[in-house]
């Protein structure tokens, strides 16, 4: 259960990243709310996780590694936005982290 409730965090902070242009500096009411309303929905969900057992350090580095991996990826696919090799090795060493603090975490 508390791998379902970090999904759903992931997916929660995904959505509000990816509304955040489109809020135009929180200036946009209706994408605006949209976009908190993901946040706080993505930090109750975290909240949620962690409560049910997931420990803080796992969690937030799956939360944060992954949400910015993903984010990355709708950027070039539906944002007109660059991949380029910098990015690419960023990506590959936010998921080396994640990797071993996730093995780290096993013991």
């Amino acid at each position: 259960m508390p791998f379902v409730l970090l999904g759903l965090a992931i997916a929660a902070e995904i959505i509000g990243t990816s509304l955040i242009k489109s809020t135009e500096g929180f200036t946009r009411l209706w994408p605006t709310l949209a976009c908190l309303s993901a946040y706080a929905a993505a930090f109750f969900t975290l909240s949620q996780a962690i409560q049910k057992g997931l420990q803080v350090s796992i969690g937030y580095a799956l939360w944060s590694g992954l949400g910015t991996t993903l984010i990355v990826v709708i950027g070039a696919l539906f944002l007109n936005e660059p991949l380029t090799l910098t990015k690419v090795l960023g990506i590959a060493l936010v998921v080396a982290g994640v990797v071993v603090l996730n093995l780290g975490g096993a013991h």
